[in-house]
């Protein structure tokens, strides 16, 4: 598992405002860029590090940062040359990751860093808040009542530093849609500096039962916009009782009836669990029955963090034990033609007949596999777990094919 963020050490520091920067290792970048750029030098380098190498990061036009990313024997033998040297920020092995294009946000003050965006990482979501008016049973990014608007702030200006050519990126919380008017300025901000790129909204829709929020989110006219939003149930007590809040299913529905009466594209996401199995293929019959226009239906695993770490014994059931049950939900959505996937499951511990629409999806930063899955044959079609699922409770029936 990647560690995204955490704490750091830094040296001669000249400002305690926090930065956002763009990683490179070409120390001959030109002058006017470097203000934006942090200069990665990792542990082979590090060891070659002289003074005469270093003298010329002290010129008049330096970079808004050097990170040195090694081992702490590493890192001091390096701390001698890089006297003088403003802004050396002090990386453990853990980030050996980054690489060329990569974007990082620096906090000198606090001594911390966070990677924002992986330019060769297919799964980059941008968190826009931690407020959320759901307390969902099993919520990875359990909610808080701080004001963190910074985080949107920071969202605008990284969008203008990601690359054009970026397939994909994704927004998630909390609830991104409570920053109202400001949500929309977001996507339009993403549509006119990445016109290219895809853009995927985790969002529990219920916002848009506005019908007026709705028309000005399909305004914008982001070609490739897609919102994902879950529906836990066919039965509203239920789906209310996941999303611990009461009238949830109600204004889901007419929200997700909203942005398709505007032309936006909705993905419906139903994680399969303790609580959702009981009604899973009623409640895809009735999303094929009533809700046939929306755009994908996806059939989710369950991630164990968060506060699913805290209601494991409430949630927690063995795919081996459903896989009927998936399939049959699965039938129904392709017997009414509807496009829908299967993610964040063990390839073997689904039936053939799901195959076709089983996706290998579990974000690269935090996906592993177990010691039994090196000689699986198929390994590199699998998912795999995520990291938490192998450190809490995953099925004891891998059987590598």
């Amino acid at each position: 598992m990647l560690k995204l963020r955490g704490q750091i050490q830094t040296r001669n520091t000249t400002t305690t405002q926090p930065l956002m920067a763009q990683v490179t290792r070409n120390s001959l970048l030109p002058a006017v860029m470097r203000p934006k750029a942090v200069l990665l030098l990792k542990s082979a380098e590090l060891s070659q590090l002289t003074e005469d190498r270093f003298s010329t990061l002290r010129g008049p036009k330096p970079f808004a940062g050097v990170l040195l990313c090694g081992p702490d024997e590493a890192l001091s033998a390096a701390e001698e040359a890089i006297t003088g040297v403003p802004d050396v920020y002090l990386l453990p092995e853990d980030y050996a990751y980054l690489e060329e294009g990569d974007i990082v946000r620096l906090n000198p003050e606090g001594e911390r860093i966070s990677a924002l965006f992986r330019k060769n990482s297919p799964s980059n979501s941008i968190l826009l808040t931690e407020r959320c008016n759901h307390l969902c049973l099993m919520c990875s990014q359990p909610p808080k009542r701080a004001d963190d608007s910074w985080l949107l702030d920071d969202a605008f200006e990284l969008i203008q530093m990601i690359p054009p050519d970026t397939a994909n990126i994704g927004f998630t919380g909390g609830e991104p849609t409570l920053y109202g008017n400001r949500f929309i300025d977001l996507v339009e901000a993403a549509k006119l500096n990445l016109p290219d790129t895809a853009l995927d909204v985790l969002t529990n829709g219920r916002a848009f039962k506005n019908e007026s929020f709705a028309a000005q989110l399909a305004q914008v006219r982001h070609p490739k916009l897609q919102l994902g939003i879950p529906l836990y149930s066919d039965d509203p007590v239920r789906h209310d009782y996941v999303v611990q809040a009461q009238g949830a299913f109600d204004e889901t529905l007419h929200g997700i009836l909203n942005l398709k009466r505007y032309g936006v594209r909705v993905e419906i996401r139903i994680v399969v669990h303790q609580q959702t199995l009981p009604r899973l293929v009623q409640t895809c019959e009735f999303i094929a029955r009533n809700l046939l226009f929306v755009d994908h239906v996806a059939l989710m695993g369950l991630e164990i963090t968060g506060f699913t770490r805290a209601n494991l014994d409430i949630l927690w059931v063995d795919p081996q034990t459903y896989r009927d049950t998936l399939s049959k939900a699965v039938d129904v959505l392709r017997s009414y033609g509807m496009h829908c996937s299967v993610y964040n499951h063990q390839l073997c511990l689904v039936n053939r007949d799901v195959a076709g629409v089983y996706r290998k999806a579990i974000s690269d930063w935090k996906n592993e596999y177990l010691p039994q899955c090196a000689g699986c044959a198929r390994k590199s079609e699998c998912g795999g777990f995520f990291s938490t699922q192998i450190m809490y409770r995953h099925s004891e029936h891998i059987q590598p094919f």
